[in-house]
């Protein structure tokens, strides 16, 4: 009798449950993603031609997850992880680091996003990559070769803003390591100030950064549409080492001939502005074509004029440059590779 009585109830309580389980669970979202870059480079630093097979020259072969919790009223919980590795070995990105790229968990409202952890860092990829034609990839881009910004920031607290009419921000701390004793107790900061109207769009970075690889550096420029043209003109400076203390500019332009190909060229300077006279300059060339959604062809080249004892090189995102035969060598290099996404 007792059963009888309370096994209606029980089974409504029951079917409440589950369907507020599968609510929840619908509410939730976890993806995973990745991406392989793989190219083919032959460069002469100065000495000989040389042929390799490089991993990210473009963008950085990785494989992530990344998820979101609907807590209602239009707030998320987020998450991201993500690993680099060699699409040409296999190898890890960084050996010993299973989330060298990233590894946070972040507050999403509509009054911004709030993110905790290791994370890129606001003045890299894709905010450099809106002030070059070669979004600051491939062996092609001055602006990436002859830069010097901080890619990544473990320990860090960063505030994306919602764009207000045109405008947006972007604001990082981090936090020094233990073992670290230069600061004053963040290892750096960061801030990206975006504002864009229709096809033009103006933007500044600055960063400073403590302890080792402690680095000064701005970051900032203007681009405009054109109908199939895209113009870029761009500023850098940066302070950091016993060796970077340079100023430069960048131009270049893109031109869409139709929806799936592209081409781009650019001219980078960057001037020794320590006084030592060891300039640099770099010619680019590249062109681009979609081969789907999610497959990318591209080709690059780059001819880079070290003058004095400047030893910058032809590398990309993820990729080290081979080192010039000697100070003050020219190097320049053609590229060939493919990005395919999931």
């Amino acid at each position: 009798m007792i059963y009888s009585r309370f096994a209606p109830r029980a089974c409504v309580v029951l079917a409440a449950i589950a369907a507020h389980a599968t609510l929840a669970h619908a509410q939730s979202a976890v993806t995973l993603y990745g991406a392989l870059d793989t190219s083919i480079e032959v460069t002469n630093p100065g000495a000989g031609y040389v042929a390799r097979m490089d991993s990210g020259a473009y963008r950085g072969s990785r494989i992530g997850l990344r998820g979101a919790e609907d807590l209602g009223n239009n707030v998320k919980i987020l998450f991201n992880l993500e690993n680099g590795f060699s699409s040409a070995d296999g190898t890890l990105a960084v050996a010993n680091t299973i989330f060298n790229r990233q590894a946070w968990i972040g507050l999403g409202t509509p009054y911004g996003t709030v993110r905790i952890g290791r994370q890129y860092s606001p003045i890299y990829i894709p905010f450099k990559g809106q002030l070059d034609a070669f979004d600051a990839g491939t062996i092609a881009s001055g602006l990436d070769n002859l830069s010097k910004l901080t890619p990544y920031e473990s320990n860090a607290i960063t505030y994306l803003s919602p764009e207000f009419h045109g405008f947006s921000t972007t604001l990082m701390a981090s936090l020094r390591d233990a073992n670290d004793g230069d600061g004053n107790g963040l290892a750096g900061h960061i801030e990206t100030f975006e504002w864009r109207e229709g096809p033009f769009r103006i933007s500044y970075a600055h960063q400073q950064t403590h302890g080792n690889g402690a680095l000064r550096a701005n970051l900032g420029g203007v681009s405009y549409v054109f109908g199939a043209v895209t113009g870029f003109l761009s500023f850098f400076n940066g302070d950091g080492g016993p060796s970077y203390h340079n100023d430069g500019v960048s131009v270049s332009a893109r031109y869409a001939l139709n929806s799936r190909f592209r081409t781009s060229l650019g001219y980078t300077y960057l001037r020794d502005s320590s006084g030592g006279d060891n300039n640099a300059d770099q010619w680019s060339a590249a062109c681009e074509y979609d081969l789907s959604k999610r497959a990318l062809l591209y080709a690059s080249a780059g001819w880079l004029h070290n003058r004095g004892q400047a030893e910058f090189t032809l590398r990309g995102v993820n990729v080290t440059g081979l080192t010039p035969s000697w100070p003050g060598a020219f190097v320049r290099g053609v590229q060939f590779g493919m990005i395919d996404r999931f």
